[in-house]
């Protein structure tokens, strides 16, 4: 169990590193998690982190039923020492399979959302200049000196 779950954190740290530079990598492993995002694949992640989770609160269980047992008894034998330690370091491994699968959502999630709101700005910028060079900025400055006598006008009927 613990080279299982040490195999799939240092899997799941190479990801994260591999999502936070841009390399053609990066694209590869986007489109693998926008792919697993689809159809039946959340469903079997978000099964495989609830087992997980199941799993670790079961662990956090037998370790409080061994830190009872030392309390009542007031020694712990060596064997009960071997399994708290076997079993909070399974626990913590299980954490922090869950917190790193839980950053690598939020980076896919925040690469995606990133790339299209360049996309959206590319495009504002563009018909921006289409306006520009449609002699929109003609406009603009009618529309600004237009605003100043305006407020000038105020101002004057305030003073009055």
């Amino acid at each position: 169990m613990l080279q299982l779950l040490f195999t799939v954190i240092f899997a799941e740290m190479a990801v994260i590193i591999v999502l936070c530079f841009k390399t053609p990598l990066r694209k590869l492993v986007l489109m693998v998690l926008d792919r697993a995002k689809r159809g039946r694949g959340l469903v079997i992640v978000k099964t495989v982190g609830g087992t997980v989770s199941v799993v670790m609160l079961s662990y956090i269980f037998s370790m409080m039923m061994l830190k009872k047992r030392w309390i009542v008894d007031g020694n712990a034998s060596l064997t009960d020492e071997i399994l708290m330690a076997k079993n909070l370091l399974e626990t913590t491994l299980m954490g922090g399979l869950l917190f790193l699968s839980l950053i690598i959502d939020k980076l896919h999630h925040y690469i995606k959302e990133l790339r299209i709101r360049r996309k959206t700005m590319e495009t504002a910028k563009k018909q921006g200049q289409g306006f520009e060079d449609a002699g929109g900025s003609d406009k603009v400055t009618a529309l600004e000196e237009e605003i100043a006598t305006l407020r000038a006008r105020i101002k004057q009927l305030e003073s009055d």
